[in-house]
Formats: C-alpha cells, structure tokens, sequence
C-alpha cells in the first residue's frame, strides 16, 4: 500500500469511523460539505490516492458514485476490532511460499503496533532464527511498499511468493538475506520484488502444539 499523506489519512479515517452513517457510500459532494473542504477538485485528489493505495475502490468512470472503501479497508476499520489485527496466514522464513490470505483476527498490544495500517503473519520456517523469529511466531508487519535496507520485510516474489527477510536493495539489484548461517541470500531483479510490509512487532506462544 502506498504511503498517506497527512490529510489522506484524515480523509481516511473519517471514512472508517462514519462510513455506517451513510445509507449509500458517500459522493465527493457528500465527503466535502462532512469534511469541510471547499475544492471538490482536491478531495477527488485525495482520493485518487486512497484508490492507488488499496482503501478505495476505483470509480471506474462512475463521477457520480459513491466513495466505496475496499474489502481491506473495511476489515482494517470494523470497530469491534479496534485492538485487534488481520491475521493474513502464514509466510515463509526460508524457502519462499505464498502467504496464505484467509484471513481472522488476533488481538495485538498496542505497543507492537504502528499508527499505520498493520497485519499479522504466523512465521513457518527458520531462516530468521537469528534475528530472534522462530517457527511458529507471530510477526506485526506495517503495510507499506518501501523499506530501507537492513528492515526485515515482506516480501513478495515475481507477484507469486511471499517470504520474510532481511532486505538490502541496490540500483541494480534486490537481495533478501536470512538470518541464518546455514542459508544463502537470494538475489533478484528490482522488478522482481514487491514490499508488502516492515516487521515492526513480534509475538510468541511457549505452549507446545501437537
């Protein structure tokens, strides 16, 4: 998802917290005279933004539909969730396998959390184990597209795998790293990866599963 700006956010967030107050998803209009903006052409501006960042659907030619938000966002938004984080399935910390989106909930600290959208992943695997993350733990990733080098990512591959690992990206060139001396970085095209997110938080059970 791409990065909101300030006022995007705003935008947003108000559209969380009264999207059920309207009995039709709201017009442009509508969101103006509610928000108190004076240029329709700005809002449409704003929410451009929102629709390439995944939270809104596109008005696909429609000028008079209304601001739908996307399935995502409505998870991302639903009040009895307020604590709580969409548990997205699990990914890899080794070979890469496709993170499976069946998607529940798990309830998360706010401590482990960032003040942007965020999601939890289960780890499978042991190629991170030196960075601390185990098999069977949960990660908090902050969904967002770019990282800086030395982040633990998520990291999808030729728009099919996802995995979890260190990145260090170059001109030319993206290497997704483990943390594990037993395994190797993997090199790739920078047109071959995609961020789906950063590590921010990290969750474990000591129960023992059978």
């Amino acid at each position: 998802m791409n990065e909101l700006s300030r006022r995007q956010r705003e935008i947003f967030d108000f559209l969380c917290e009264n999207y059920a107050n309207f009995a039709y998803p709201p017009t442009l209009e509508e969101l103006c005279a509610a928000l108190g903006m004076a240029s329709r052409g700005s809002l449409h501006k704003h929410v451009s933004a929102l629709i390439d960042a995944g939270l809104v659907e596109p008005f696909q030619g429609n000028k008079q539909g209304g601001v739908r938000l996307t399935e995502f966002a409505l998870r991302l938004s639903r009040p009895h969730h307020v604590h709580s984080l969409p548990l997205m399935g699990k990914i890899a910390a080794g070979r890469p396998i496709e993170a499976v989106e069946n998607i529940q909930y798990m309830t998360v600290p706010e401590a482990l959390q960032s003040d942007k959208p965020c999601y939890v992943l289960q780890i499978k695997g042991d190629s991170m184990i030196e960075a601390g993350i185990f098999d069977g733990d949960w990660v908090v990733v902050e969904q967002r597209s770019y990282a800086d080098n030395g982040e633990i990512v998520v990291a999808l591959i030729d728009q099919a795998e996802a995995t979890l690992k260190y990145i260090q990206q170059n001109q030319d060139s993206v290497m997704l790293i483990p943390a594990n001396a037993g395994m190797q970085a993997m090199i790739y095209r920078p047109d071959q990866i995609a961020i789906q997110g950063v590590v921010v938080g990290q969750m474990r059970s000591y129960r023992s599963f059978k």
